[in-house]
């Protein structure tokens, strides 16, 4: 029996499909809201807004605010001070995965509700009732915020997100992918198999291995025809709905371990890194997992997969590998301070976090 087990499941109401949208005023009148402020981007924020009926819905007041690019607390303290000055009563994301991660924190922080609509498929963020933090430069800080409220609502509409980059989704379905492979040997424990929760995140992370596997190609073919399938439309949601439930449902025991670990550790110490999408970083750090793990043939299973989808296997092949040794031993002392990391059924040591790089490095300049 597990004492330390939080289940989040996600937020309070989901709904997508096309014209899902015009559905927000429903929630927005179980939560009595009247003063309500917008957050959002630019190039996504002028998609978006044709498809924003309710904006010219008479019963709301409504303030707009542009973020920064960046989830930072210098971004959430702006945040603050407009629900404060504006006696905002709700706040509403309309963005990407860093702009729903700032609203989200932002909402903790002011104690007030709010509900997100994604345009982008790139990430589990509009599920996660924990945000990222970056600097304003785009350097990680190396922390994630975790709070107990969860979104009153995601809405979006499959219109808006098929209109997105395709890189983005690529990374999405990256991000995504690992979560079974940062979770499958952790919850294979033996102290771990009977419990309820942990054995609906492990069938959901298998289900989003099974789908992408079988299915992206035809998604990624159909999101760059424009065609809205149900292949595009399921992928996506498992890219931001059910991958959220599995580290929902599974806590830190599935909710990432070290491909996630070193995605941080790159954002924070490689900052030629930054080019990457976050789900590009992923996908080398499945790899990594895979190379503490000496799971070498996983990798060679993985590597077509990669090779279709253009997914990066080293840091020799993005061009972003450390010259200073000193870099190196930054990462492994940064992914070795995460919890997560050690619940691998795996002895983790600094020599092995270390070696496993120059294994990896090593393995892969044969591919």
């Amino acid at each position: 029996m597990l004492n330390d087990l939080k289940v989040k499941v996600g937020p309070q109401f989901y709904r997508y499909h096309i014209g899902a949208i015009d559905f927000v005023p429903d929630v927005l009148v179980e939560y009595d809201a009247k003063n309500i402020l917008i957050i959002h981007g630019t190039v996504s924020w002028e998609k978006a807004q044709p498809k924003l009926n309710f904006l010219q819905d008479s019963r709301y007041t409504f303030s707009y605010h542009q973020y920064t690019g960046e989830c930072s607390y210098y971004g959430t303290g702006k945040i603050a001070t407009i629900v404060k000055e504006e006696n905002i009563d709700f706040i509403i994301g309309v963005g990407g995965g860093k702009l729903v991660d700032l609203v989200g924190y932002a909402a903790h922080i002011v104690n007030i509700n709010f509900g997100v609509i994604p345009t982008l498929a790139s990430n589990c963020a509009p599920w996660t009732p924990l945000s990222v933090m970056y600097k304003e430069s785009g350097e990680a800080e190396g922390k994630t915020e975790h709070y107990l409220r969860q979104a009153s609502f995601f809405i979006t509409d499959p219109e808006l997100i098929i209109d997105s980059p395709v890189e983005y989704f690529i990374a999405g379905l990256a991000d995504t992918l690992a979560k079974w492979y940062e979770s499958d040997a952790i919850l294979q424990q033996e102290y771990l198999q009977n419990e309820p929760f942990l054995q609906m995140a492990s069938h959901t992370s298998q289900l989003c291995k099974d789908t992408i596997t079988s299915n992206a190609t035809k998604a990624i073919t159909d999101m760059k025809n424009l065609e809205v399938t149900e292949e595009f439309v399921h992928l996506s949601e498992i890219i931001f709905a059910v991958a959220g439930l599995v580290g929902g449902l599974g806590d830190k025991y599935a909710r990432n371990a070290a491909a996630h670990a070193m995605h941080d550790a790159m954002s924070k110490f490689i900052p030629d890194s930054h080019r990457f999408l976050h789900g590009e970083k992923v996908a080398y750090g499945i790899f990594y997992q895979l190379a503490i793990e000496k799971k070498w043939g996983m990798i060679d299973a993985l590597l077509p997969f990669y090779q279709e989808l253009n997914l990066p296997v080293s840091l020799h092949q993005m061009g972003i590998f450390p010259k200073d040794e000193a870099i190196l031993n930054q990462l492994v002392e940064f992914i070795d301070s995460k919890e997560k990391v050690h619940l691998i059924p795996v002895l983790i040591t600094k020599e092995l976090l270390l070696d496993s790089i120059l294994e990896l490095e090593k393995y892969t300049t044969k591919i």
